[in-house]
């Protein structure tokens, strides 16, 4: 059997309909059913959030399950979303959160 980059050798993948979201006033192109982490990381975003205090360290898709906060977004208006488990929809507005957010 022949792999392609749309094949997994071990998972069967059910790709979502192709769906459009904003994230920072960029449209980016998803697919229905995948997280807004993942889609993000699809598009070439590699920088979800930056680490509190002077420095402002880079935060990119760490544990992919919700355990950790290193994906915080503002999704919808909403703060503090875990963006590697909020499956994206089509024209939600997603945004880099710069601060702590409502703790």
């Amino acid at each position: 059997m022949r792999f392609t980059e749309n094949t997994h050798p071990i998972l069967d993948f059910k790709r979502g309909a192709p769906i459009t979201f904003t994230f920072d006033g960029v449209t980016v192109a998803a697919f229905e059913g995948e997280p807004i982490a993942v889609a993000l990381h699809a598009a070439g975003v590699r920088t979800l959030a930056t680490s509190l205090g002077e420095q402002k360290r880079p935060r990119g898709l760490y544990c992919a399950i919700g355990n950790c906060s290193s994906c915080m977004m503002v999704v919808d208006g909403v703060s503090n979303v875990k963006s590697c488990i909020e499956l994206v929809r089509d024209g939600m507005v997603v945004e880099t959160q710069h601060d702590k957010g409502a703790l």
